[in-house]
């Protein structure tokens, strides 16, 4: 059995471990699945928990070291699904009643690019129904706490994968990121997490919510598990469309370079009125430290990003209300008992199994798709939307990446905003504008607001300039020890 110390520890230090026979990739399943069994039950991390499955693949990962043949990149590295990958043989609800009991035929392209670089998924992780959300309230299951203070919220949708990662119940995990569902839990639970450029990672096996706006991405605990992770899942894919067909880049590498010569571009809009003192204090002492590590700063403007927040809500819901018309009672998932005809059939079964979220978002997308109201909203939002993205181009031409907050809050308390879905919508507010012209952008813990709670900042890059983000996060990390922090859930 492994020291009590691998908890916790990179994903690359887990798999050089093993790879070295320092200790075997069982043993490290073994470890975190205890803590998940003592941890979770507060937390609310995992919905699917497959200690069996996770057994099995870490027994193949032992057996092809003892063999002597390369267990992979990521050798036994214990990662964690949101449970919005498709996984073969292995239930996946979206966190919605509307899917529970469905066991997909085939696996995403993601999951399994990771299982074929060694790692171990422990199951599926939770989150807002369908990726709809910012707090990871909206789940049909439970809500997920967050582990640096248990009366607060996570972030979302990608909540249970922050969380998880930061409270180390597993060593890397996988997101969704539609309008900042990576980003912005990472930025409140303190980890790292990135949404490559739109197309990068492939979306095929992934649920689909706004299909134009969802990037799968990793979680780890440092810039480097990050970058890990993504050089194994990035790449193209045939069974996605959208894929970008170039290989991607040397990202551990470029978290290892120096920022000499490197120009970051401060944009005036991400610091305007309401955001939090401490947070603002903390992303300004973060730009101040890329300055002494060789950065220049150089002030920049997004002149359309105040109208992101209204821009990207028109598109997914829009897109929502299309893909989620699948949901019908009749293919998969749950079906109403007792109907009498195919009307009554599908009106409740999507009432009674969709959540209040998806049921909002179907709505307001089925309102602006229809005739006499398209070109008014949605149409309008789509080249607003192509003004955000030239922002970007012309702002990346003064300078290599753009460095901003990326929640304006840090983690707010449980219920606080669930009453109004206009302020829990405006905690995506600086997340939502690279999410809509499809670049890179990476979040890092950059400090702390005197209750404890962590603050984010965000880096983003042109696009396919991934290598360019890592490079800006690797500096500040090495140049700081925020990354070391971990919360004291489970120690008292």
């Amino acid at each position: 059995m492994p020291a009590p110390e691998v908890v916790g520890a990179s994903v690359a230090a887990l798999a050089d471990g093993v790879r070295a026979r320092r200790w075997k990739a069982r043993d490290l399943v073994e470890a975190y699945l205890d803590r998940v069994r003592r941890l979770d039950e507060t937390l609310g991390c995992f919905l699917l928990v497959d200690g069996d499955g996770a057994r099995r693949r870490a027994d193949e990962v032992d057996a092809r070291v003892a063999a002597g043949a390369d267990p992979g990149p990521l050798a036994g590295a214990p990662v964690g699904l949101k449970d919005i990958f498709i996984t073969k043989g292995v239930e996946t609800t979206c966190a919605s009643k509307i899917l529970r009991g469905f066991v997909p035929p085939y696996e995403s392209t993601a999951s399994a690019r990771l299982a074929a670089a060694g790692a171990v998924s422990l199951g599926k992780l939770n989150m807002d129904e369908f990726a709809m959300g910012s707090s990871t309230e909206n789940s049909a299951r439970r809500p997920v706490r967050n582990p640096w203070d248990t009366e607060r919220v996570p972030g979302g949708s990608s909540g249970g994968s922050a969380a998880a990662v930061a409270a180390s119940l597993c060593a890397g995990a996988l997101g969704t990121d539609t309008g900042g569902s990576i980003r912005q839990p990472a930025a409140l639970c303190g980890v790292a997490g990135m949404k490559a450029t739109y197309g990068r990672v492939s979306r095929y096996g992934v649920i689909a919510f706004a299909s134009s706006l969802d990037h799968p991405g990793p979680f780890g605990r440092t810039v480097e598990d990050v970058a890990a992770l993504l050089e194994v899942i990035a790449g193209h894919d045939p069974l996605d469309s959208t894929s970008i067909p170039s290989a991607p880049g040397k990202y551990l590498a470029a978290c290892a370079a120096g920022l000499a010569g490197m120009r970051v571009g401060v944009p005036e809009e991400y610091f305007a009125a309401g955001m939090d003192p401490e947070v603002e204090t903390a992303v300004r002492g973060a730009l101040d430290e890329l300055a002494r590590a060789g950065a220049t700063l150089v002030p920049v403007s997004l002149p359309h990003t105040p109208y992101a927040v209204a821009t990207y809500y028109l598109i997914c819901t829009a897109e929502a209300s299309s893909n989620l018309a699948r949901y019908d009672g009749i293919r998969y998932g749950y079906r109403a008992p007792g109907v009498a005809s195919l009307d009554e059939l599908y009106t409740r079964t999507r009432g009674e199994a969709f959540g209040a979220e998806p049921k909002r978002r179907i709505m307001l997308g089925t309102y602006v798709l229809r005739a006499g109201y398209y070109e008014a909203y949605y149409g309008k939002a789509l080249r607003v939307r192509r003004k955000i993205a030239d922002d970007f181009q012309a702002a990346f031409g003064a300078c290599d990446v753009l460095a901003t907050p990326t929640s304006p809050i840090a983690a707010f308390k449980l219920g606080e905003r669930m009453a109004d879905p206009l302020q829990m919508y405006l905690a995506d507010i600086y997340t939502v504008a690279p999410a809509l012209a499809g670049v890179p952008a990476l979040s890092q813990c950059c400090g702390f607001t005197r209750g404890g709670l962590p603050v984010g900042l965000q880096i983003i890059g042109p696009p396919l300039g991934e290598e360019a983000v890592f490079r800006v996060g690797g500096a500040y990390q090495r140049a700081t020890e925020w990354h070391t922090r971990h919360p004291r859930v489970g120690e008292g």
